[in-house]
């Protein structure tokens, strides 16, 4: 953005700027229809979880509160698996829990990663030494065996606490996509400018060298999001996530805890896996796509 278009953005009025930023957020869709359909993915899943929540009973999810192991039929919509649950409630239940995990280990990862990636390739030197090798150290060590291990002595696991650990992992890859990216800003004429101008370090990184990297926020988070989502399933897979509270993970422990798929109980095991298809997949589009648009290579073979 030219200095001129700065300028003028300054000085419009609050109304402006926002209708501004509503145009550009809508030609941003526009030309960018995998972002589009992969967000169109993920708002429908998780309004089709918040507004089924009004009009399914949360009893339903409770065991014994149906027949056992009930193929889908009228008053069943995904049938019931060998506890007598509803699946279509525990899906439905499920989905929000599963959304909210995965906001809130990637925004945990984004942040922490975002702050180490600014310092290190601001200051380079010594400390771009510890936190880069303390980044490459955590990506070579398996991120599952890590949270297997806390989950294990972790007596009540909760799903804020479960979203928490899990962020706390996620933040090596983020790091070193900023960090990468600062080291490139840190040299700009703009950097200077502001250095002559009286602004501190803490200034020049949040204020200058932040705001220019949106984009690659945008695309970590998304990345985190979906290691988060896939690490918490695992969690849950094994056993080790919440026990009180529905999620996508937790039925298909009890599916495969108990052989859902060699009694042929499909349903069971089969609408937890298409919801975290959909989920990753809308990801995925998302995550390709800001990539592209972030990456000036992508982004001219995409229109090339």
């Amino acid at each position: 953005m030219s200095t001129a278009t700065l300028s003028e953005v300054r000085t419009m009025n609050p109304g402006a700027r926002a209708w501004r930023w509503v145009v550009g957020v809508i030609s941003f869709l526009r030309e960018n229809w995998m972002f589009t359909l992969g967000l169109s993915l993920l708002l429908g899943l998780y309004l089709f979880g918040m507004i089924g929540a009004l009009f399914v009973d949360p009893k339903q999810a409770d065991m014994g509160a149906a027949p056992l192991s009930q193929p889908p039929s009228a008053e069943y919509f995904l049938g019931t698996e060998g506890f007598g649950r509803d699946v279509f409630t525990l899906i439905v239940l499920g989905i929000p829990t599963t959304f909210k995990i995965g906001l809130l280990a990637g925004g945990v990862g984004v942040l922490i990663g975002t702050v180490i990636g600014l310092i290190a390739g601001y200051y380079r030197g010594y400390v771009d030494t510890v936190f880069s090798s303390l980044a490459d150290v955590m990506l070579v060590i398996p991120a599952l065996a890590i949270l297997i291990t806390i989950s294990a002595y972790v007596r009540v696991m909760t799903v804020e606490l479960m979203a928490i650990i899990v962020g706390l992992l996620a933040w090596p890859l983020p790091a070193r996509v900023i960090r990468a990216q600062t080291l490139s800003l840190r040299n700009r004429l703009f950097v200077d400018v502001a250095r002559l101008n009286g602004q501190n370090d803490f200034e020049i990184i949040f204020l200058q060298l932040l705001p220019n990297l949106t984009a690659f926020l945008a695309a970590a988070f998304v990345g985190s999001v979906s290691t988060g989502i896939l690490a918490a399933v695992g969690l849950e897979v094994l056993g080790l996530g919440p026990q009180t509270v529905p999620t996508i993970g937790r039925t298909l422990f009890h599916s495969f805890n108990y052989s859902a798929m060699f009694r042929g109980m499909w349903w069971w095991w089969g609408s937890p896996i298409a919801v975290l298809s959909i989920i990753f997949t809308g990801l995925f589009l998302m995550s390709l796509s800001l990539d592209k648009y972030a990456n000036p290579r992508l982004r001219g073979a995409m229109r090339g």
